[in-house]
């Protein structure tokens, strides 16, 4: 009986939290709506495409990610909470402050990683294209722990 009325209020909070916004609505994407482009957060190489929500707000966010093969992205943290999925490919995960594949786990498709905030970790693709799709609450950012990786600084 208790489990039931826990789960009954979640549902009442979150349709109500639903509602609270007119800006939401629902939407059917297909991978054909998917238009990647490059983004200027990652090194060279790397797209996405923002499915849900704006991550510069404090409000829940869904990007999608595209990595090339043989690609890495340095070691970095976020502010917040991340959750990761990998839909295509495969990719490298890694944690601490200094890239080290030697040490990390590859992960293929339907696999997660959750990493707390402020958490240092880098990921990386091998042979193939790896598509991922973050998750995630914002306000958020990739801050790099060399700041001279962060392609947003380079000239």
């Amino acid at each position: 009986m208790r489990k039931s009325l826990i789960a009954a209020a979640m549902l009442v909070l979150s349709g109500a939290a639903f509602a609270a916004d007119p800006n939401q609505h629902a939407r059917e994407l297909t991978p054909a709506d998917i238009k990647f482009e490059d983004n200027p957060a990652f090194p060279k190489g790397a797209q996405s495409m923002l499915i849900h929500g704006d991550p510069s707000k404090a409000e829940f966010f869904i990007i999608r990610l595209k990595f090339p093969p043989n690609y890495i992205v340095p070691a970095h943290t976020h502010p917040a909470l991340e959750s990761v999925t990998v839909l295509t490919g495969s990719m490298g995960s890694g944690m601490g402050e200094k890239v080290d594949t030697s040490k990390g786990k590859m992960l293929g498709v339907g696999s997660l990683l959750i990493l707390p905030a402020n958490h240092a970790h880098y990921v990386w693709t091998e042979k193939e294209e790896t598509i991922i799709q973050v998750a995630a609450t914002g306000p958020f950012d990739i801050i790099y722990v060399n700041p001279e990786e962060d392609p947003r600084k380079k000239k």
